[in-house]
């Protein structure tokens, strides 16, 4: 069984009966259906580091599920610019290792994506700094808990050019088109199946 629980996008995934939205999780629950496993998906877009840590143990660890997937940071990244509502680098990696540690007696397999961003207005090209500091906590905390770490930002912007550009996969830099979704689930696939 996979679990999935934070995404920084627009999944509707409670309009869903089943629960997993129209994104990229979805996708990736199909896939592994055919291998005889399920998916939660538990994400709630927007949310930033603090807020998982809100609701971990309830959504996170009362879950049986082997797998745990996380991908949070663009939002950590993203209020700094939109409501100047900062999260350094050093307040989002203590409270990403803190919902790391209580999560890894529960999950057998911890996966953790690279927050992404595909710049399409000038003003995010602003946002690499602060992003990038999230991407390298991100990286130290996967190999600091033996994690699967999916370079979904390396990989999206290297493939963006052959698809017809940043907005083609994520029209506001951000958040996947239904484009975007499908390679990232690629990507989430082919790290996991490594």
């Amino acid at each position: 069984m996979s679990y999935l629980p934070e995404t920084a996008l627009p999944i509707v995934r409670r309009e869903d009966p089943r629960g997993l939205g129209d994104g990229y999780v979805q996708v990736i629950a199909a896939q592994l259906a055919s291998q005889g496993s399920t998916v939660a998906n538990v994400g709630i877009g927007g949310d930033r580091v603090v807020d998982l840590q809100a609701r971990w143990a309830v959504d996170v660890l009362g879950n049986d599920a082997e797998t745990l997937s996380i991908l949070v940071g663009i939002n950590d990244t993203w209020r700094r610019f939109d409501n100047n509502d900062p999260t350094s680098a050093e307040d989002f990696e203590a409270g990403y290792r803190e919902l790391l540690t209580q999560a890894t007696p529960h999950f057998r397999r911890i996966v953790l994506v690279q927050p992404f961003l595909l710049p399409v207005t000038e003003g995010q090209l602003d946002w690499a700094d602060d992003l990038q500091a999230k991407q390298e906590a991100v990286a130290r905390l996967a190999t600091d808990f033996d994690a699967i770490l999916v370079p979904a930002h390396d990989k999206l912007n290297a493939l963006a050019g052959s698809l017809g550009g940043n907005a083609a996969l994520a029209d506001d830099g951000v958040h996947p088109t239904e484009l975007g979704h499908a390679q990232l689930a690629a990507i989430w696939l082919e790290a996991v199946n490594a």
